[in-house]
C-alpha cells in the first residue's frame, strides 16, 4: 500500500511540475490575446451590430484590425505629408496638460528601446538608497573634478525606465554589473523578473 501511495505521490508531483508551467504560459498568452483583441474588438462588434451583421464576437478580429492600423500608420509615417501630420499630432498632444505627461513618457520609453539605450554608456550597480543595497543604474556621463573621477548614474524606477534619479558618484563607488545596457533595461522593465545570466555578484 505504501508503495502505491509513494508511486501516486511521486507521479502526481511530476505531473504538476510539467502541467503548471504549461498552464501559466497558456493563461498569460490567453490574457494577452484577449487584451489585444479587446482593444478594437468590442468597437467592431458594435459596428457590425449597427449595420445588421452578426451580433457574435469573432475572435481575433480586433488583433487583425489593430495590425492593419499599425501597418497603415507606418505607411503614413514614411512619407513627407505623413511626417507633417504626425508632427502636428505630437505638438497637439504636448499641449494637453494630462495627456502631455503620459504621451511624453510613452515616447521616451519607446525611444529607449528603439535606440537600444545608446545614451547609456554602461549598466552598473550603485549603493542606493542606502549602503548595503545595490541598485541598477546607467552611466550617462563621466568627468574629472579636482583630480577625482566622477560619473553621472541614472537610476530608473521600475517598471518605467523613463523616470528616475540622476545622481553623482565617485568612480570607485560604482560597481560593474556584468550586464549589457539592453539586458539591464529588460531587467528594469520586467520589474526584476527577467534576470540576465551574466550578473556580477
Amino acid at each position: 500500500m505504501k508503495t502505491v501511495v509513494k508511486h501516486l505521490k511521486g507521479t502526481f508531483l511530476a505531473g504538476i511540475f510539467i502541467v503548471i508551467p504549461f498552464g501559466i504560459t497558456i493563461f498569460i498568452l490567453k490574457f494577452l490575446f484577449n487584451f489585444a483583441d479587446g482593444i478594437l474588438g468590442s468597437y467592431l462588434d458594435r459596428l457590425m451590430e449597427l449595420y445588421g451583421r452578426s451580433s457574435g464576437h469573432i475572435p481575433g478580429i480586433g488583433m487583425i484590425t489593430g495590425a492593419v492600423v499599425i501597418y497603415l500608420t507606418g505607411l503614413v509615417a514614411t512619407n513627407v505629408l505623413g511626417n507633417r501630420l504626425l508632427k502636428f499630432g505630437d505638438d497637439l498632444m504636448a499641449r494637453i496638460p494630462l495627456v502631455k505627461s503620459i504621451y511624453s513618457s510613452s515616447k521616451q520609453l519607446i525611444k529607449v528601446f528603439k535606440e537600444g539605450g545608446s545614451s547609456y554608456r554602461r549598466a552598473v550597480f550603485v549603493e542606493w538608497p542606502r549602503p548595503g543595497v545595490r541598485a541598477v543604474g546607467f552611466v550617462t556621463a563621466e568627468l574629472e573634478r579636482d583630480g577625482e573621477q566622477l560619473v553621472v548614474v541614472y537610476i530608473p524606477t521600475m517598471p518605467n525606465p523613463t523616470s528616475g534619479f540622476a545622481l553623482w558618484f565617485r568612480e570607485c563607488d560604482v560597481y560593474e554589473s556584468g550586464m549589457t545596457v539592453e539586458d539591464a533595461i529588460k531587467f528594469v522593465v520586467s520589474g526584476g523578473v527577467v534576470i540576465p545570466a551574466k550578473v556580477s555578484q
